[in-house]
């Protein structure tokens, strides 16, 4: 997959293959990590990450929901299950083009998951529950007692 750096007949053609290799970028939907609570409320969380996740679609993006997944055969209130839901999660982090955080207060998870994003270099937006982009960093809560 990908452009070639060649012509058809065998060139080198650089010009050719930024061009064509522009064109294929921009058709391609960006990835982005669905960071919000899960443990507590579930019947509420999940809810709501389902309609994050249709936010997402209709931004044109491809979410990635690890905690709308993993669940399903994976047991929560399993501390061994829950790591390797963590660990699973954040290999699919790796693979996405932003973190897109939900609501004001991050639970312990979500704040692995963002400090992993920043070690990464993966761009981080935050959203309220009403999934409205939060542009300050003042307006978002605090991650155990320090704010960000």
């Amino acid at each position: 997959m990908g452009v070639s750096l060649y012509n058809q007949e065998g060139y080198l053609d650089p010009t050719a293959h930024e061009a064509l290799t522009n064109i294929e970028r921009e058709r391609r939907k960006k990835i982005v990590f669905i960071c919000s609570p899960f443990a507590g409320d579930l019947e509420l969380n999940t809810i709501r990450a389902r309609r994050y996740g249709r936010f997402a679609v209709i931004k044109n993006v491809v979410p990635i929901i690890p905690h709308l997944m993993y669940p399903q055969f994976l047991e929560e209130n399993d501390p061994e299950e829950r790591k390797l839901g963590m660990e699973m999660g954040l290999i699919l982090l790796s693979k996405c083009q932003e973190l897109w955080v939900f609501g004001r207060e991050l639970s312990t998870g979500m704040a692995a998951e963002v400090r992993r994003a920043k070690k990464w270099n993966i761009p981080i937006r935050y959203f309220t529950t009403e999934c409205r982009e939060m542009t300050g960093q003042r307006e978002y809560g605090e991650i155990g007692g320090q704010r960000r």
